[in-house]
């Protein structure tokens, strides 16, 4: 009973203090309509975000900052994406260094530093800045000296054109997907550092 007293005492109080915060909108305010932004295709990030099977290499993306160009509409980037099973099938995660010296001591920033240079050269290794056709040949990828080299081979006639190539002498694309700023092509395993 006297909870509700008091809480009949205080309400004018609270609402009191709280018209004093609200900001009246002019007529003028009101006036201008919101027009959002429409896509007749969803971006990269837009596809890496609802594709289950390529969340482990989104997430080592996200943290960098080429990520940007995933939702950059004027760029036009081929992603090679390996699936989840392919990067946890990796023998070293993209974190990791290639030489473990166990003799090095490293502070706690410098192994971040590290670990972050690693996810930059892997995940770029999979990335080619520009679109492509699948043609036989060799392309550059945003990791220095480290290409994707492409070749076609023999399949069922009348089958989209990614299933008729193989990337680095035997890694497979099993799907492919259109986005405003580029391709994804997802993959049955990782693209090996050199």
């Amino acid at each position: 009973m006297r909870l509700q007293l008091l809480s009949f005492l205080i309400l004018p109080f609270v609402t009191f203090a709280s018209q004093e915060d609200q900001i009246a909108l002019s007529a003028n305010d009101m006036s201008e309509t919101y027009v959002p932004l429409t896509q007749s295709q969803p971006t990269i990030a837009d596809l890496l975000t609802i594709e289950s099977s390529a969340s482990i290499f989104y997430s080592y993306a996200r943290e960098l900052e080429l990520s940007s160009q995933f939702v950059d509409p004027h760029a036009q980037n081929t992603l090679f994406v390996p699936t989840n099973k392919a990067v946890m099938a990796l023998a070293r995660k993209p974190h990791q260094s290639a030489v473990s010296d166990k003799d090095v001591v490293l502070t706690e920033a410098e192994q971040d530093a590290l670990s972050k240079q690693n996810v930059q050269h892997w995940v770029s290794a999979h990335i080619i800045p520009h679109h492509i056709t699948l043609a036989t040949g060799e392309y550059l990828t945003l990791c220095e000296g480290q290409p994707i080299s492409i070749k076609e081979v023999t399949a069922k006639s009348g089958s989209p054109a990614w299933t008729r190539v193989v990337l680095n002498k035997g890694i497979h694309i099993i799907s492919a997907k259109e986005a405003s700023n580029g391709i994804v092509y997802m993959i049955d395993e990782a693209v090996k550092l050199d």
